[in-house]
């Protein structure tokens, strides 16, 4: 019996379009339950101050369409596409982040009001952004770089002081951000097979860097001294970890049922947000929880199989990169929500509320849609069904034609992620 699902399990992922359909399978269901679950961590407070119920998820559902056409859009794009825009792209973050850091220099505390851009009733976080464009830029120089990647000056110049800046610019106003496009950098340099002692020395910086980054702003030292014991801060930073301990203990296996959170009758600070897994956890159970985790495994396991399945070395370097990007942004989230590390405010991809992240996400997780149609296997599969012209317009179009081998000097020494 055991044998025979797992040969049923692997008959279906050897298909050509596997990696395609679990891509897509795993992020709708994410955001389904993210919409879900947003409305019913804000239902009370949205009914109380605006009167209807449906406001909040009323706009995250448009945020969630504004996502889905990046979806369409990026899944369409070819590699090229993505490299030649990688470095404006990089340029415009970084004179956004600026935009923000700029006034709020040398300031005590930098409040969640800093980290966004106000036109007019839209709100922008370039940081999200940033993600985006970092992982473009660097793929990109990775894979002009070549075999230099294993020499340390032909590396540091121009990628470590332009990666340094922007994390400085993301850091000095949000510390989780920048940590998220760390993991992402190294693990980037890691895949494409940059030796272990630079990829020490890097760490070592980061470290170094982060610490310099908790000093300056006194609030974020207060949040790692209130971590170990949230019980004796709990009139200040460890309110909200205090609550949050609450909404898991009344949750049990299996919850107190979807939409009867007490938690969210406003004891529980950003539930809708960066806590919005404490909901899952009290309205859902233990079992819900588990079920979010599975799909995320699921979405990480996908994004993983697409690097190791491509050819083109810039579509490897970006799936893994989008990968640890997903990755490492829910075990933050999730991590600080159950106090396995201190909280540091990054939303949960696809669940938490929040426009410019969940469009980012959305558009990332296109563009890794469209690598995937693009494996030689997925490639020859699609190409040989020969859809319609009007297919093609309407959803995406056909791949690329797998090429047998690819010009090596173009390719890096890049290790499986």
């Amino acid at each position: 019996m055991r044998s025979g699902a797992t040969a049923m399990l692997r008959g279906l992922l050897d298909r050509p379009l596997a990696s395609y359909y679990l891509l897509l399978s795993s992020s709708a269901l994410l955001l389904t339950v993210g919409l879900v679950m947003v409305f019913s961590a804000t239902m009370v407070e949205s009914y109380a101050q605006q009167g209807s119920a449906f406001a909040v998820v009323v706009r995250q559902a448009m945020w969630a369409l504004f996502g889905l056409v990046g979806f369409w859009i990026a899944q369409r794009l070819p590699a090229r596409t993505y490299r030649s825009i990688a470095r404006p792209l990089l340029v415009l973050s970084i004179l956004l982040g600026l935009v923000l850091v700029a006034p709020n220099f040398g300031n005590a505390v930098v409040g969640t009001d800093e980290l966004w851009i106000h036109v007019g009733p839209v709100q922008f976080q370039p940081a999200e952004l940033a993600k985006f464009a970092l992982l473009l830029w660097i793929a990109d120089s990775l894979v002009r770089l070549g075999p230099r990647i294993a020499s340390w000056r032909d590396l540091a110049v121009p990628m470590f002081p332009i990666v340094g800046v922007s994390l400085v610019i993301i850091g000095y106003s949000d510390l989780g951000t920048m940590l998220i496009i760390v993991a992402m950098f190294i693990g980037l340099l890691w895949s494409a097979g940059v030796p272990l002692r630079i990829l020490a020395t890097l760490f070592a910086i980061a470290l170094a860097g982060s610490a310099l980054l908790i000093a300056v702003q006194p609030y974020r030292m207060e949040r790692i001294l209130s971590f170990s014991r949230p019980e004796d801060f709990s009139e200040g930073w460890g309110y909200q970890a205090v609550q949050g301990y609450y909404a898991i203990a009344d949750g049990g296996w299996f919850g107190v049922g979807l939409g009867e959170s007490r938690q969210k009758w406003e004891w529980l600070p950003n539930g809708h947000n960066d806590f919005i897994f404490a909901l899952i956890a009290e309205e859902l159970g233990v079992v819900g929880c588990l079920v979010i985790l599975a799909l995320f495994g699921v979405l990480v396991y996908t994004g993983f199989r697409i690097a190791r399945r491509s050819v083109d070395p810039f579509r490897k370097l970006v799936a893994a990169g989008v990968t640890i990007w997903l990755a490492g942004q829910a075990f933050i989230n999730i991590g600080g929500v159950l106090g396995l590390i201190p909280i540091t405010g990054v939303p949960l991809p696809f669940i938490s509320d929040g426009g410019t992240a969940l469009v980012v996400v959305l558009a990332a997780v296109g563009m890794l849609a469209g690598f995937a149609r693009a494996e030689p296997d997925a490639a020859s599969a699609l190409r040989a069904r020969n859809p319609s012209r009007l297919v093609r317009f309407l959803w995406a179009p056909l791949p690329p034609a797998p090429r047998e081998t690819l010009d090596p000097d173009t390719v890096p020494t890049t290790r499986k992620p």
